[in-house]
């Protein structure tokens, strides 16, 4: 790109006709547009339909919109103070309807003439015989829109904005201002090849009918066009990435499977399923070519991931490496070492904890162990990432519910090496739809798990009113006779620490009212991590038969005889948390049950969520279902990978879009992976005019 271009769209708005510098500033500040370049990609989420005018006489209750044409006869102030209005009477000789204003209505008085002609467009309301408009768009009549046609585009505003008059109307025309100079300025920014193999509209064209369409269809495709570039660029990034790490970064080679072998033979208690044997060999097939393995392997709760890792750190082991897996809590931490443990013993192989509670004379122990190498796998929290940390020869970092660490901690293990990076295995048990996975962890190679081991029988999940508690006590006590046991989990409620303490001691004083026979344990944040283990392990050897928590049993706890959980006032919980508690039973043989206990009072999202829960027990379709009702925000826990810069792309709807444009940027990296080709002259000029430190590189420079 040229130096003019790039200039063009780095001139400040205050330079653009009608702005100015006071409005400058409020656009600064409220909207954080500066530069042409930020006002041209401030999209509009809607457009309103100006095209045609309606009649008077035509309103009805089930439009959404009308546009009129026709004069004012007639203003009158009503009420007092806040309860001030000003009613406009309309006509335009078919019928009379009314304009409603409560506020700016003194420059309303000072800017309309009774008797002057203008053009409305709003929401009409039945108000007894006629129809009235509650705070109109207002336009006065010139030859200019007279005869309509035009999609007015509607811009996200805050109310200082609106206070100072810059509303849509305002952006719409200085849009139109800025698209009139800069339409020679945008360069086309994809290889023709793909312009014409996705029949895309050019980027130029594209930039003004997103802003300006003249009609639906040229709206369409300008969006179509916009919303591929912004994934061609989002994927390309990421493969970039990957294609440069693959290239550039070495990994250990972990030829031999001997140990492996060793357990498969004699210690594996259990088949594996077909789906674990195909992520096994994905594993391999990464760790003994030399370069370094960044692999996400997603599967759903209790689907045998903890036994895939553990085979892959055999393969390191094998080859005399170490390994290590890091947990984001103490919990889980103690969980994996615990059920660790007698594999290493049987094999000979040396494996320690360290967490934040590990004692002085312990640390004394591990870490001279970790870095002397007798140690061979490490098991810990954040502990791991401390710089007192170092390790012989790490060759494979597992990395256990990915989302609670972000890339610069996976950065920091890949220095626990300093000859050659280990290779990075992630494991998450939040299903992640394929789309979300692409572009949180596009720059990882992806592995599923996707069957139950042999004998898991599905969990029958139930949601039952408040008003029936009694009925679901008495299917909990059915079970705890037949030996089982019983999680109560209660939601916290964010605002107070206090309410979440009450709101549990509450429940466990009426759980133990309603089981006076049974003992019952409870687990809550803010207890220590000993009282908290010693509570859950009074659970875990059956002492209790209930267990009142909050979510800190979400992540993790193994109790293959609790068969049954409430989940009380399950309306407060996410769709992914709930099926994330859910997994918390349905370890052992035994036939579980997950009952959701709810109020009256649901929302239609709820609802969703409530009936997707009972229906499948499949993490993905659940997952897909959640990214639909919530968006990829609040699924993502992380601010990774330039996902949140997407400007128009929505991930829940642009699924095909997202695929196609993954493949396009695949294809052109396989064959010029340093884009040196004439034809991809457009992405390499486009890449160099970015900034160096801008993650989104569909953005215009």
């Amino acid at each position: 790109m040229t130096e003019r271009v790039a200039h063009f769209f780095d001139t400040k708005i205050e330079f653009l006709k009608g702005v100015g510098p006071q409005r400058a500033a409020t656009l600064n500040k409220e909207l954080k547009i500066f530069t042409f370049g930020d006002l041209i990609q401030y999209y509009p989420f809607r457009h309103e339909d100006r095209t045609k005018f309606h009649r008077i006489a035509e309103l009805n209750e089930n439009m959404t919109a009308a546009q009129l044409k026709g004069r004012i006869r007639g203003m009158t102030v009503v009420g007092e103070g806040h309860k001030r209005r000003l009613t406009v009477e309309f006509t335009d000789g078919t019928g009379v309807t009314e304009f409603v204003y409560f506020q700016s209505i003194d420059w309303y008085l000072k800017h309309l003439r009774d008797g002057g002609e203008y053009i409305a467009y709003g929401k009409p309301q039945r108000f007894g015989q006629r129809f009235n408009f509650s705070h109109p768009d207002l336009e006065t009549l010139n030859p200019d829109n007279e005869r309509g046609g035009y999609f007015q585009p509607i811009y996200n505003l805050t109310e200082t904005l609106r206070k100072k008059y810059l509303d849509s109307r305002f952006l719409g025309k200085t849009m139109r201002i800025l698209l009139e100079q800069a339409y020679p300025h945008i360069r086309e920014t994809l290889p023709s090849s793909l312009v014409q193999r996705f029949r895309l509209m050019p980027k130029a064209d594209a930039m003004w009918h997103i802003h300006i369409p003249d009609n639906e269809e040229a709206l369409k495709q300008a969006t179509r066009r916009l919303k591929f570039e912004e994934l061609f660029y989002n994927q390309l990034r990421l493969l970039k990435n990957k294609v440069l790490q693959k290239r550039e970064t070495p990994g250990q080679v972990f030829g031999s499977v001997e140990l492996v072998r060793a357990f498969y033979q004699s210690h594996l208690p259990f088949g594996l399923t077909n789906a674990q044997k195909r992520v096994l060999r994905e594993i391999h097939d990464d760790m003994k070519i030399g370069k370094q393995m960044n692999r996400l392997l997603q599967g759903d709760v209790g689907s045998g991931k903890t036994i895939v890792a553990f085979i892959a750190m055999l393969m390191a082991i094998g080859n005399g490496a170490q390994a290590c897996i890091m947990a984001p809590t103490e919990i889980l931490a103690d969980q994996h070492y615990r059920g660790l443990k007698p594999f290493c013993d049987a094999l000979g192989i040396q494996i320690s904890l360290l967490t934040g509670s590990t004692t002085r004379k312990g640390r004394k122990i591990v870490i001279p162990g970790f870095a002397d190498g007798t140690i061979h796998i490490a098991v810990g929290t954040h502990a791991l990432l401390e710089d007192t940390v170092q390790f012989k020869n790490l060759g494979l970092c597992v990395i256990d519910e990915q989302h609670r660490f972000g890339v610069a901690q996976r950065a920091k293990m890949w220095a626990k090496n300093e000859t050659i990076p280990p290779h990075i295995l992630v494991m998450t048990a939040t299903p992640i739809p394929r789309t979300l996975a692409m572009t949180l962890y596009g720059d990882l190679d992806l592995s599923i798990i996707d069957e139950l081991p042999a004998g898991r029988k599905p969990i029958v999940t139930e949601h039952y009113f408040e008003s029936k508690r009694l009925l679901v006590f008495g299917k909990i006590k059915e079970q705890i006779k037949l030996g089982r046991q019983v999680y109560v989990v209660y939601p916290l409620i964010e605002e107070s620490e206090k309410m979440d303490y009450n709101n549990l001691m509450d429940g466990f004083e009426s759980i133990t009212r309603a089981f006076p026979e049974y003992h019952v344990s409870m687990v809550h944040g803010q207890m220590y991590p000993y009282e908290k283990d010693f509570e859950m392990q009074r659970f875990v050897k059956g002492e209790t038969q209930i267990m009142v928590a909050t979510t800190v049993i979400e992540v993790g706890v193994n109790v293959p005889n609790a068969s049954v959980m409430l989940i009380e006032s399950a309306e407060r919980f996410g769709l992914s948390q709930l099926h994330q508690l859910r997994g918390r039973v349905g370890r052992g043989a035994d036939q579980s049950y997950c009952y959701l206990l709810t109020g009256v009072k649901l929302s239609k999202e709820t609802r969703i969520r409530l009936d997707t829960l009972c229906e499948t027990n499949n993490g993905f379709d659940i997952a897909d279902v959640d990214l639909k009702l919530r968006g990829p925000g609040d699924l993502a826990g992380t601010q990774q990978s330039g996902l949140m810069d997407l400007l128009l792309a929505d991930l829940a709807k642009d699924g095909a879009v997202l695929k196609a444009a993954r493949e396009a940027a695949d294809a052109i990296l396989q064959e010029d992976p340093d884009l040196v080709q004439p034809q991809n002259e457009p992405i390499r000029s486009h890449i160099d005019a970015l900034r160096k430190e801008e993650t989104n590189w569909s953005k215009i420079s």
